[in-house]
């Protein structure tokens, strides 16, 4: 019997070896996802509106199964579902119409909202509405395709119902997964996530700066550098609320009220989207200038928590708290964070949140604390050194000083900033 002799590896060949083996550790799987505007035929709408209707239908009723016959010893799952979706596809043409993933997919969509209610992370599930979840995903990924026309017009191929044409903007660098057609406000949207290979991103070597977010000025950077809020919300208040006044005076269930309700539907998805816009430049902006990012570590949804309170006890200056709710909802402070800490980590940056307690009474100069120093919106005046600064880039300072900290500040008032831990600059 011969025996099997291994072939050595010659040096050159074993460095190249391991220099292979290096790259593709660096290498990364990730995924991304583009948004394109679809432009479909009339006919071609009329069918995409039946699918969503069909993908609703089966994600209401694999839930009303699950809250009426479940029973102790008797469970649901997303095996035992789809197999009565695929039985109910059989006995009904109108439903056998419909692409199978889609259907298949609201049955795993149920099944993950029943996991997050289980551990905490959301409520239970509820039925979902047309207008409001009206989408359907595609997970076959060779069944799916996209193709440029033009510098402008492109098309993707949707299972069961061909080419359908889109607004071109960006092009995909990796594979399709999935897609996600949705319809909002009267238009159509196609979401691809793609997955594509990307190496490591070394650290950073750009400067550092802290970021105050404010209500007057979206926020004030430590380097002296202010940027003016968008208030997008605000700029299209009128045109929103006269559109919602005609809808309060058309007749429930008329087609009339159906047109408006259309319209204040793109009023605010117009918003939306400048929002979008705003930040997403803005993020990129800083992301490509700055390597570390800090900002306030600020819990969003219990700041604009109502202040109505109950009945036996009811809260006090209720405007005032609802109007700053507003504007604080119409900045987008933590979708700002959410698009600075992916972009950062792009391109090997960090982004690091902070205590925000006193940085807006704490003076960057010496590091007293002081309410009084707070003069005015805009104004710091120290009351121990008398450093006076604009207070939004005086509180960018101090936000910047607790990132490159190791230790926490005291919660104290009157303490000082190398009694607190932080690192004493020279001004």
């Amino acid at each position: 019997m011969a025996k099997c002799r291994a072939t050595p590896i010659r040096p050159r060949q074993g460095r190249l070896l391991l220099f292979q083996l290096a790259q593709k550790a660096c290498q990364l799987l990730k995924r991304k996802a583009h948004v394109y505007r679809l432009c479909p035929t009339a006919e071609q709408a009329r069918t995409l509106t039946q699918w969503i209707g069909c993908t609703r239908l089966a994600y209401n009723l694999a839930l009303e199964q699950r809250k009426t016959f479940f029973r102790p010893g008797r469970s649901f799952n997303i095996a035992s579902q789809s197999r009565d979706i695929t039985a109910l596809r059989a006995d009904f043409d109108w439903i056998r119409s419909a692409p199978a993933q889609p259907l298949h997919q609201a049955i795993r969509d149920l099944d993950r909202a029943y996991q997050n209610w289980w551990s905490g992370r959301a409520k239970a599930p509820t039925p979902r509405k047309r207008g409001v979840h009206d989408s359907m995903r595609f997970t076959d990924s060779e069944t799916l395709s996209f193709c440029r026309l033009s510098r402008h017009v492109g098309k993707v191929k949707i299972p069961k119902l061909g080419w359908v044409r889109l607004r071109w903007d960006k092009r995909i660098p990796g594979t399709v997964k999935n897609i996600t057609i949705s319809h909002k406000a009267g238009q159509w949207f196609v979401s691809a996530q793609y997955e594509y290979e990307a190496h490591e991103p070394a650290n950073s070597n750009l400067p550092s700066v802290g970021i105050d977010r404010g209500v007057a000025l979206f926020a004030a950077l430590s380097d002296g550098r202010v940027i003016e809020a968008a208030n997008p919300g605000r700029k299209a208040q009128k045109a929103l609320a006269r559109a919602q006044r005609r809808l309060s005076r058309k007749k429930k269930g008329s087609k009339n009220r159906a047109k408006q309700r259309l319209r204040v539907a793109k009023i605010h998805a117009r918003i939306a989207r400048c929002r979008k816009d705003f930040l997403h430049k803005l993020s990129h902006d800083i992301a490509s200038n700055y390597g570390l990012v800090a900002l306030e570590k600020l819990e969003v949804r219990n700041m604009t928590r109502s202040a109505k309170g109950t009945k036996t006890k009811p809260g006090k200056r209720v405007r005032q708290k609802a109007g700053m709710n507003r504007s604080i909802l119409d900045q987008g402070w933590g979708m700002f964070g959410d698009m600075l800490a992916y972009k950062l980590a792009d391109r090997g940056g960090t982004l690091v949140k902070v205590p925000a307690h006193h940085t807006s009474q704490t003076c960057s100069a010496c590091g007293a604390v002081d309410v009084a120093s707070r003069v005015s919106q805009s104004k710091f005046c120290c009351t121990s050194c008398g450093h006076e600064a604009n207070a939004d880039i005086n509180a960018a300072i101090n936000i910047l000083r607790r990132a490159d900290s190791p230790l926490l500040p005291v919660e104290a008032v009157g303490c000082h900033a190398d009694e607190a831990g932080t690192i004493q600059r020279a001004a």
